[in-house]
């Protein structure tokens, strides 16, 4: 979000997905299901409710609003590369449910798509591929050169 009045890239993003059910429409969405149909169905949420957090993605560039019928018009909800950006965040939130609030075992398990490994999300860094756990993690200014 350039140009925004947001000091902290945390408080921008919950501007812009930071409630229930946006994040539950994208989990849908990631899930394959792509239909104002689908995903009500999927979420029982109101559909005043639904048509209003779409609108408010799509606005925001997360989500592209594509017609897939003409008669009666019909859309359908697509992720825009920013949307698709989010699906580190998304796997983290579950993964840290499944570690706080899930029985023995999570409820879903994502795998890769090839193999069917199960997915690890780690934090690494990008110049030593060490494993940075949170108390290694600090916060700098960036400085452009």
């Amino acid at each position: 979000m350039a140009g925004n009045d947001h000091s902290c890239s945390i408080e921008a993003t919950l501007a812009v997905i930071g409630d229930r059910w946006s994040l539950l429409i994208l989990r849908d969405i990631f899930r394959g299901h792509h239909r104002f149909s689908e995903i009500q169905a999927e979420l029982g949420i109101a559909k005043n409710l639904l048509s209003d957090r779409l609108g408010h993605l799509v606005s925001a560039g997360v989500l592209d609003r594509v017609q897939y019928q003409e008669r009666p018009v019909r859309h359908e909800y697509r992720l825009t590369p920013k949307g698709a950006d989010l699906s580190a965040s998304l796997i983290a939130l579950m993964k840290w449910g499944d570690r706080w609030y899930a029985d023995d075992t999570p409820p879903t398990i994502l795998v890769h798509n090839s193999c069917g490994t199960p997915l690890d999300l780690n934090v690494s860094c990008p110049t030593c591929s060490a494993a940075v756990p949170p108390g290694q993690v600090r916060s700098a200014s960036y400085v452009e050169s």
